[in-house]
């Protein structure tokens, strides 16, 4: 791949990656490119699993829709010739996870979910996940508040209460 195609593409992704809603048109301006060759570019990458999908960011607690969200820390034994892909297999293809992680330190698999409640959660990791073949430990954590999703700051900065005084 030459070398103004490879940089046309980081630009792309960069800007995707902040900015799902583009209009291709003023990507190729802000871009300094052809919007054929953007989307071009966009449809490849696309084809070729670059581009792996397309998200909206929704704070759901100002919908007044109720989750939990869970993070999952899963200890497991690897399996021979398959490592932890046979159990990351499993675990991302039940419709409640949302992500599987493999990770370093005391834990080798993060699982996010996402529940109705807590008990919907609790009830997934003591019924689905903890029982399968090579999990040794789950520890489970409860996100509370969210201050900054992928990327984006999820709170707002409440204006002063103080009364201003003039004379």
């Amino acid at each position: 791949m030459n070398e103004k195609k490879e940089a046309l593409r980081i630009e792309i992704l960069k800007y995707i990656e902040k900015h799902s809603r583009v209009d291709l048109g003023e990507l190729a301006v802000l871009l300094g490119a052809e919007e054929a060759d953007v989307a071009n570019e966009m449809a490849e990458m696309e084809k070729e699993k670059i581009i792996c999908g397309y998200h909206t960011l929704i704070d759901w607690d100002k919908t007044g829709v109720e989750t939990v969200t869970a993070l999952i820390e899963v200890r497991v034994t690897p399996q021979r010739d398959r490592g932890f892909d046979r159990i990351a297999e499993r675990l991302y293809n039940y419709p409640e996870v949302y992500a599987v992680y493999l990770i370093s330190g005391s834990y080798d698999l993060l699982v996010t979910m996402e529940g109705k409640t807590l008990k919907e959660v609790s009830r997934f990791v003591s019924e689905k996940l903890s029982p399968l073949d090579g999990v040794l430990s789950t520890a489970t954590h409860f996100i509370l508040k969210k201050y900054k999703d992928h990327g984006t700051v999820m709170v707002t900065k409440k204006e002063s209460e103080r009364i201003s005084v003039t004379l």
